[in-house]
């Protein structure tokens, strides 16, 4: 091991790093898409699919980036240099395609950020007080830059959505520039319990309103009926990209792992809290929303207008709005922490970069661009009318990055590590160098990345870009 791999930060321990990943598969998802998902996709019989293909899918993959992240000690590009012992390795392909993954999503995960940033001010300045459908609709216009097109780049309603966008990039990269131990994982450590507490108290006030076990019968009901081609495809995709795979993120999460942590158990744990988090998502917006007679279809439209039009008609319902959006703020930096690293990293190791500096120049990249997905987030934002491949910045920058980088990324790393990294090195790393007395989980896992998890996710890919249908 070389003296600049011995120097290099950590996590401090097991623990920090399990909360840290869990930091990164928590985001915005797990407060919106995943409960309505699972509601409208067949309750309990779309959540016994989705938890199938966490197994099959998500859990391997993740297994072999920790492996393939601890194994090397190094960013999801050199990692594949290091560990093939050839600095011209096509293998690091994987890695350049999660890092372009990690920008395109970056692009226009801020601004979504940004927004939740926005209505966390909002609502600490009390003005959902009493909120109208209208007001609450023309508020989350301006959150976006609404009816811009046409208009001054440098008026306030094109910069506001900017300003919230720069301000996002600003708390990640202060964070980032302090180290993985110092910034990151101090800044998860405190996020990730409050982020737990304050669902939970959203949770329980929800489950007093009245009506509430309407809210509860559509998330937890089985309807195999809903289960079609799609849906279950839609529980395959929503397993695989969940828990950020196919990235970087969690290659280079994994070499920051300590020796002792047990990568064969880490990524099931991970995952069993995602969910959980989710649920809990689950359980403190749909019995609010059926309390009130809202429809639970409504997409982005319930987290940042139906929301608020909710929680401003009960008891301290201020209150719990702002704890609402503050934990959705605290989901929203945790995902955007692990996908900011993953280029500093690569820039601070493979252009011996100062980490402040690489992360800086990260931020600044992404609000560059992001500029193009913050101003065409709406069709009559300021640049909506610009469409490439038919779609807006916005809508590309999503498309390409879950559709295309994320999808392949994922498949080569199950390839990666089912067939080209040596066997011996694969089951040293998920033995922790044979202290660990499991080698028949060893042999399950390398079974499924061979022979499972490459195909499910070749399906999901190929379904994504249009070969199948179903």
């Amino acid at each position: 091991m070389s003296s600049e791999t011995k120097q290099r930060d950590a996590f401090s321990s097991t623990l920090a790093a399990l909360m840290v990943s869990l930091g990164s598969a928590v985001g915005l998802g797990n407060i919106w898409k995943f409960p309505y998902m699972t509601g409208t996709g067949g309750g309990g019989a779309f959540l016994v699919l989705y938890l199938f293909f966490v197994f099959m899918v998500a859990v391997p993959i993740m297994i072999s980036e920790f492996v393939i992240g601890r194994r090397s000690r190094m960013n999801a590009v050199g990692a594949f240099r290091k560990l093939d012992n050839d600095p011209r390795s096509p293998w690091a392909g994987i890695g350049f395609m999660g890092a372009l993954a990690a920008y395109l999503i970056m692009f226009f995960y801020s601004c979504v950020a940004g927004w939740v940033y926005y209505y966390t001010f909002k609502a600490a300045t009390g003005v959902f007080a009493g909120i109208t459908a209208d007001k609450a609709g023309a508020m989350f216009g301006s959150a976006i830059g609404a009816g811009t097109a046409g208009g001054s780049f440098f008026s306030a309603a094109v910069l506001s959505p900017i300003f919230w966008q720069v301000l996002v990039l600003c708390v990640i990269g202060a964070i980032i520039s302090l180290g993985v131990s110092s910034g990151i994982e101090r800044a998860i450590r405190i996020m990730m319990p409050i982020l737990f507490i304050l669902l939970i108290i959203c949770a329980i006030r929800a489950l007093t309103l009245p009506g509430a076990a309407e809210g509860l019968r559509f998330l937890f009901h089985v309807d195999f009926s809903q289960i079609t081609p799609s849906v279950t495809l839609a529980a395959m995709g929503l397993a695989f990209f969940k828990l950020s795979l196919g990235m970087g993120t969690m290659i280079t999460y994994g070499s920051y792992f300590t020796a002792d942590s047990d990568l064969s158990t880490a990524p099931l744990k991970i995952a069993i809290a995602d969910i959980c988090v989710s649920m809990l998502a689950g359980l403190a917006i749909f019995p609010t929303v059926f309390s009130f007679g809202v429809e639970p279809g409504a997409g982005p439209g319930l987290l940042f207008i139906t929301i608020p039009l909710v929680f401003s008609q009960m008891p301290l319902g201020q209150v719990l709005l702002f704890a609402f959006f503050l934990l959705t703020s605290f989901a929203a930096n945790g995902a955007m922490l692990s996908l900011v690293e993953v280029p500093t990293v690569w820039m601070s190791e493979e252009f011996n970069m100062p980490r402040k500096k690489a992360a800086i120049l990260n931020c600044v990249i992404i609000a560059v661009v992001g500029v193009l997905a913050a101003g065409s987030a709406d069709s009559s934002s300021f640049f909506g009318g610009i469409k490439v491949m038919g779609r807006g910045f916005f809508d590309l920058f999503d498309f390409i990055s879950s559709n295309i980088c994320l999808p392949l990324g994922g498949l080569f790393i199950a390839l990666y590590a089912g067939y080209k990294m040596k066997k011996e090195d694969f089951r040293d790393e998920l033995t922790n160098h044979g202290r660990l007395h499991n080698e028949g989980k060893v042999v399950l896992i390398r079974f499924l990345l061979r022979y499972v998890t490459p195909l499910l996710v070749l399906i999901i890919f190929l379904n994504s870009v249009g070969v199948l249908k179903f």
